[in-house]
């Protein structure tokens, strides 16, 4: 049996769809903190338990039976991540996992400036120790983040955000695919990085924007603290606004550039392209 975390949230979630072409439901299970939330999955004979990184009891017994288990990775920012990482690697291994995925991201590092990839790059030490097969998704920078990153460009004409280096965007669609992909069958040992085939800068991003609409769209630089402060005054709490900073400093530094043909051979096909 697959069982898969997060199954009601739009990554997992799909990835449940796209498994659903590739193998018999009966040997499908979800783990969801809210059971009437993944109704439609189990009207249509997946196994449905509750779980939560949370409470490693549920976690073990949503577990029971699974050859393979896909965690989701933790969101909270205000979360101690690694620590929920840890219950739920446990309660795999608890349960007999053979193999345990899990929803990393491109270029982990422990002394990465973007906070989270620190959170990865811990909990990637943590498989690496658990004792049973794992494979990481390195997935790259989800595409669709762009659609706040970059602010209301459709108004003012302008880009405005914090100097930026080149990003490998990539469809969270994409990964989601893949990722049934890798549970069907098609194993890899240890972190596999999953991104677009090309690595983009706002200024790119500004180009393809004037390109699309047939106006002029300027990207405009502005200084760390005073994006920060305008996230703020827009209603982003203080923390998630300096997180989200640690982006832009850790893009700069050439930390999601890397690119790697990897998805689109999974895919079997060309990832999607980076569209705003």
């Amino acid at each position: 049996m697959i069982v898969i975390t997060g199954a009601t949230g739009a990554l997992n979630g799909a990835t449940v769809e796209h498994l659903l072409t590739r193998v018999p439901a009966e040997e499908i299970g979800v783990s969801v903190r809210d059971i009437a939330k993944a109704r439609s999955f189990a009207d249509r004979g997946v196994r449905v338990r509750p779980g939560s990184y949370e409470d490693p009891a549920a976690l073990r017994e949503s577990f029971e039976g699974a050859d393979q288990v896909l965690l989701v990775s933790s969101n909270d920012p205000a979360a101690d991540a690694v620590a929920l990482h840890r219950t739920a690697i446990e309660a795999a291994v608890a349960a007999g996992a053979r193999r345990i995925l899990y929803t990393s991201h491109q270029n982990v590092r422990p002394d990465s400036a973007f906070a989270p990839a620190r959170d990865h790059a811990a909990t990637e030490e943590l498989l690496a120790g658990a004792g049973v097969a794992w494979t990481s998704l390195r997935n790259g920078f989800y595409a669709h983040s762009l659609g706040w990153l970059l602010g209301p460009w459709q108004e003012t004409g302008e880009i405005v955000a914090p100097e930026d280096g080149p990003v490998s965007w990539t469809h969270r669609a994409d990964a989601a695919e893949a990722a049934a992909v890798l549970l069907a069958g098609h194993a890899i040992e240890g972190p596999v990085t999953l991104t677009a085939p090309a690595a983009v800068t706002f200024d790119d991003l500004a180009a393809i924007a004037a390109e699309r609409t047939g106006r002029e769209v300027k990207r405009v630089v502005v200084d760390d603290d005073q994006w920060v402060a305008g996230r703020i005054a827009a209603g982003t709490p203080e923390p998630v606004a300096r997180m989200l900073l640690t982006l832009f400093t850790a893009a700069r530094r050439g930390d999601f550039a890397e690119t790697s043909p990897s998805l689109g051979a999974l895919l079997g096909r060309e990832p999607l392209p980076v569209a705003v």
